[in-house]
């Protein structure tokens, strides 16, 4: 029986009908494709992560750092004034903070009149110079005087003596001449007794200048000593960067060697931990290439600076003893210091301890691999 509005020919095959199928030498090409994309995609990842190591050595053990200043005061004082913010830009010479000065200015003034007051003990002294030498050379005359007096009394006494034979003189006047050679001898004595008396005081006097001098160069230390704590009431920037890690406000109260601050200098580098294995090829000088993690597309450039002389293990606070216990070896790892060629306007946004990926090229790269870029 046949449905209304079709024919025989518009019915569906019957289950006698022959079914469709693929040609033979299309089902026989279908494994040597997948065959041939099997080997290019293992050709492929063979190229991405084996050729590379033919000409360089990479990281993601790899932070960028800073020489990082960290700011403290060498004197004890109030905070009188904060000149920055938490991350603001500095220059170098900048005033970041300063500190109560009063307490420092008083001990100025003081330093400045234990000052005066020893120069003028100074000069007291040396004016005592001339003094003691007066003293001395006229102590030599009153010498002179006396020896002479002695010499005449002497020449007196041989006079009379050399006639008291005769009886031209009498014994009142031997006895007078020998009492003024005696009281003449005695002068010369007191006058030589004198001249040292006063030769000493003048070696006094000299003396009490040398120990006025060394009083006024302390007073001069203890002034320069003033001044300076003076001076460290106001804290300036050594050098360019970005204020970090800020803990102090204005009205506290600071101790010497208190962090306040850092400073974090626009010379940025990385330090790349590569392992031991991957060193033997890599040279200072060598270029390289840095991927910051928290900015995928940005690729920057630099240079090996320097590879630490030592593994990172080795400068650890309880640094292994392979001596003693079972030994295991590990690949110990090496800081490489890697230094920016021209960062440009990206120091702006990394920062010291981002993550980084390096690659380090110790053979120029084939130009024909400029696609793994």
């Amino acid at each position: 029986m046949s449905i209304p509005g079709t024919t025989m020919s518009d019915a569906a095959p019957t289950a006698e009908s022959p079914a469709p199928h693929t040609p033979p030498h299309q089902a026989s090409r279908r494994p040597v494709l997948l065959a041939i994309l099997a080997v290019l995609f293992l050709l492929g990842m063979a190229i991405w992560f084996l050729v590379p190591r033919l000409y360089a050595q990479e990281t993601d053990d790899a932070y960028v750092e800073a020489h990082l200043v960290t700011v403290i005061p060498k004197v004890s004082a109030y905070v009188q004034t904060l000149h920055v913010d938490d991350n603001s830009k500095v220059a170098a010479g900048d005033l970041l903070v300063e500190l109560d000065p009063r307490d420092y200015a008083v001990q100025v003034d003081l330093a400045r009149a234990d000052l005066q007051s020893a120069e003028g003990k100074l000069e007291e002294a040396r004016e005592q110079f001339a003094v003691a030498d007066a003293n001395t050379r006229q102590s030599q005359a009153e010498l002179e005087v006396a020896q002479a007096n002695a010499k005449l009394a002497a020449v007196n006494l041989g006079r009379v003596q050399s006639v008291s034979d005769v009886r031209a003189v009498s014994s009142q006047r031997i006895d007078e001449a020998k009492a003024a050679a005696d009281s003449t001898r005695a002068s010369v004595t007191a006058a030589q007794v004198k001249i040292q008396a006063a030769q000493a005081q003048a070696r006094l006097v000299r003396a009490q200048a040398t120990t006025a001098e060394a009083a006024v160069a302390q007073a001069q230390a203890q002034l320069a000593q003033a001044e300076l704590n003076l001076s460290y009431t106001k804290i300036y920037a050594s050098e360019s960067g970005s204020i970090a890690s800020k803990s102090v406000e204005p009205g506290n109260f600071v101790e010497p060697g208190q962090a306040l601050l850092s400073l974090v200098p626009d010379q940025l580098y990385v330090i790349a931990n590569y392992k031991e294995t991957q060193l033997t090829e890599v040279r200072p000088g060598q270029s390289v290439t840095v991927f910051v993690d928290a900015f995928p597309r940005l690729r920057l450039h630099g240079h090996v600076d320097s590879i630490q002389r030592g593994t990172g293990s080795r400068f650890a606070l309880l640094p292994p003893e392979n001596a003693t216990g079972n030994f295991v070896k590990v690949v110990q790892r090496v800081p490489v210091k890697i230094v920016f060629d021209d960062p440009g306007e990206a120091l702006q946004w990394i920062s010291p301890g981002m993550s980084v990926e390096t690659e380090i090229f110790t053979t120029r790269r084939p130009a024909w691999l400029g696609f793994l870029d």
